[in-house]
């Protein structure tokens, strides 16, 4: 009966692992999923394509300004050669509930001086669920020393 009882809470901590292991695994998939959607808006201004970064964020086709500005920072930040992430400081670095933060992107293309950028981040959902990544508004090119404005 011993037995049965070791082999019952064996089985149930190792279910418990999977089920932790399966909660982490989704918690990091939204800092890739959150890389992934920035690494793509940065490569859709270097290639001047505004309905592209129009596209990339959340609620930027019924807004004229995020338009315009998306048009503004198409033309501003195009680049010929291919798109490098220097760095990218993420919104946040754990979070298992949705959250909304700044990130911090530099990058350049082809020979281009760095070009830093700052991007408010919203992730919603929960990791039972599922995390949603979207990008909410993108700032203009700031300074390579300065830090991300507290409104852009």
């Amino acid at each position: 009966m011993r037995r049965i009882y070791l082999i019952a809470i064996a089985a149930a901590v190792v279910l418990l692992f999977l089920v932790i292991s399966a909660i982490l695994a989704r918690v990091f998939s939204a800092n890739s999923a959150e890389q992934s959607a920035i690494t793509a808006l940065v490569k859709d201004e270097a290639r001047g394509d505004p309905g592209a970064v129009t596209g990339d964020i959340a609620g930027c086709q019924a807004s004229a300004s995020c338009r315009d500005r998306a048009g503004q920072l198409s033309a501003s930040l195009k680049r010929a050669g291919a798109v490098s992430v220097i760095q990218l400081q993420p919104s946040t670095s754990f979070s298992i509930v949705g959250t909304e933060g700044t990130a911090r992107v530099a990058w350049n293309a082809g020979g281009s001086l760095p070009i830093v950028q700052c991007i408010r981040v919203r992730r919603s959902g929960n990791a039972i669920s599922g995390l949603k990544v979207e990008l909410l508004v993108v700032s203009r090119r700031i300074k390579s020393d300065t830090a991300c404005p507290a409104r852009f």
